[in-house]
């Protein structure tokens, strides 16, 4: 049967899309829409919480808004150690990515319903869904490849993906949700949801027999684990593992500093931040946004037709599910463009500079991609060690400038440009640690722990996310006693100095991956 099974992965991979194969692709779509529906509804949920009672939020204080969302992004990191160990001894990788999916939805169905009980269900059955899908699908980017020359460029690809999802995510449940009404945000999550999980399940095929149920045999006929057992000493496994949970550990301070994003940067965005534009400013705005919008959804849609291109003979029904999804994408991302065209006055949303994170990624990761391709920097940790010196420039910048805000301010009105460059920064140093993290992870751990090992990098994540809304739950004590800049000079100095630590253990670190670059 395997070897069916391999002969059919072969024969649907047979044709390249941007030198990759379209089985990438398919789980490169299937990672948008859970990205899509995960920071969609993480755009909308210290917004909900801090909005007055009024204008249908729970009018909670930013402390307790941002401990809530503490607590969530943690455990939404901290489930895939379990949905990893799940799929390695289970139900594999397949059937973990399509049952997260679908709990995932569930989740949102309930987020929608918007009392109180529905709202900590939804939030729970996100956590457990994102458990067994996140590490999951991870894992099956890595065992495309027999070789490990492509892998770091594949998952710059894949995190593509993730962005592309991000992006649109932010983009129109933001939107919509302070728009239109919350609870239309948090349903739009779920659609979206759904129809990855159907593209995926309806796609299985492609993958040939990667990510199937374990069988509990041992073949050293599978390449992996050959040479695992024939070539690679414990030590070196060891060694290696060690040099993972290195790495698992100074992305806690990129992800600690980097989460802000959806806490205390979006209270900047909304409470500090001057988002109302008339005139020629308006305009200016509205045509700056559509270019902004429209960019991505060419450059996705046109990779969506390569994939068309080659897979819709053999793969019709997933096709049809992912065509579906992008009319109605393209439905409402013209809706909302011709509707912020006809408004006279221009008030800027505060999730909309959540998006700008997404769009960098999208122009810069094939850049990315094919720099390390050329293998001019191929030290993991002087790479990790750059994403972190270049996130804390991104927090200097918002240091820099949110200097004239006065000490206790609860409002101000910045100008926009320092969050705009403080995404920039952040961004360069994301593409410089996320993906790159998800390739080492592939290619140090050993076969038998693929799953577990990406469940514990995501762990370092739970760490991360909890720790970074529980430090920026203090943003008003932080202010009131120092200033807005001391705050964000905390996030400017912490992930500098880490990386200065990385670049010291360079070496070390280095001989301990035993050849692996």
């Amino acid at each position: 049967m395997s070897q069916i099974l391999d002969q059919k992965f072969i024969e649907h991979n047979r044709q390249l899309i941007l030198d990759h194969p379209p089985s990438l692709f398919v789980l490169f779509f299937t990672e948008m829409w859970e990205r899509f529906s995960y920071y969609g509804m993480r755009a909308l949920l210290v917004l909900f919480l801090t909005s007055a009672i009024i204008d249908g939020g729970w009018g909670w204080s930013r402390a307790d808004a941002l401990e809530l969302y503490a607590m969530y992004t943690g455990l939404v990191y901290l489930t895939p150690i379990l949905g990893g160990f799940i799929a390695d001894k289970i139900l594999g990788y397949r059937y973990s990515v399509a049952l997260g999916a679908l709990i995932m939805t569930l989740g949102h169905a309930f987020m929608a319903v918007e009392t109180t009980t529905f709202v900590y269900l939804g939030l729970f059955a996100l956590i457990i869904g994102n458990g067994l899908f996140k590490p999951n699908i991870s894992s099956i980017v890595g065992q495309l490849y027999d070789t490990e020359e492509k892998k770091d460029a594949a998952y710059t690809i894949f995190y593509m993906g993730i962005n592309a999802g991000a992006f649109l995510g932010i983009l129109l449940c933001g939107y919509i949700g302070e728009k239109v009404g919350w609870s239309y945000g948090f349903g739009l999550a779920g659609i979206f949801m759904f129809f990855g999980m159907l593209q995926f399940w309806f796609a299985q095929e492609i993958l040939g027999k990667i990510g199937l149920k374990p069988t509990g045999k041992f073949d050293l006929s599978d390449t992996d684990e050959a040479k695992e057992v024939v070539e690679e000493s414990p030590k070196v496994v060891r060694d290696r593992l060690t040099v993972i949970t290195v790495f698992a550990f100074f992305t806690i301070f990129f992800w600690w500093a980097f989460e802000q994003a959806g806490g205390s940067m979006t209270i900047f965005a909304g409470d500090y931040t001057d988002r109302s534009l008339e005139g020629n400013g308006a305009m200016l705005f509205k045509v700056f946004n559509t270019v902004l919008t429209i960019f991505p959804m060419l450059v996705i849609t046109w990779v969506l037709f390569k994939l068309f291109k080659v897979t819709f003979s053999n793969f019709a029904t997933s096709n049809s599910f992912l065509a579906l999804s992008f009319i109605i994408i393209w439905g409402i991302v013209l809706w909302m463009l011709f509707r912020e065209f006809s408004a006279s006055n221009t008030e800027v949303t505060a999730s909309w500079f959540g998006i700008l994170n997404s769009f960098f990624i999208i122009a810069f990761a094939p850049l990315f991609s094919k720099f390390w391709e050329k293998k001019i920097i191929t030290s993991g940790p002087i790479k990790f060690a750059i994403g972190l010196i270049l996130l804390g420039i991104g927090f200097g910048i918002l240091a820099f400038g949110s200097a004239s805000i006065p000490q206790g301010a609860k409002v101000a009105s910045v100008s926009m440009i320092w969050l705009v460059l403080a995404y920039l920064f952040h961004t360069l140093g994301e593409l410089c640690i996320s993906p790159v993290g998800l390739s080492y992870v592939s290619k140090l751990a050993p076969a038998r722990l693929v799953g577990l090992m990406f469940g514990i990098w995501f762990a370092s994540s739970a760490v991360a996310n909890f720790a970074g809304g529980i430090t920026g739950s203090y943003i008003d004590k932080i202010t009131e006693t120092y200033s807005m800049s001391v705050f964000f000079l905390i996030f400017t100095l912490i992930p500098i100095g880490a990386g200065l630590v990385l670049i010291v253990l360079n070496g070390t670190l280095k001989r301990m991956m035993h050849g692996v670059e």
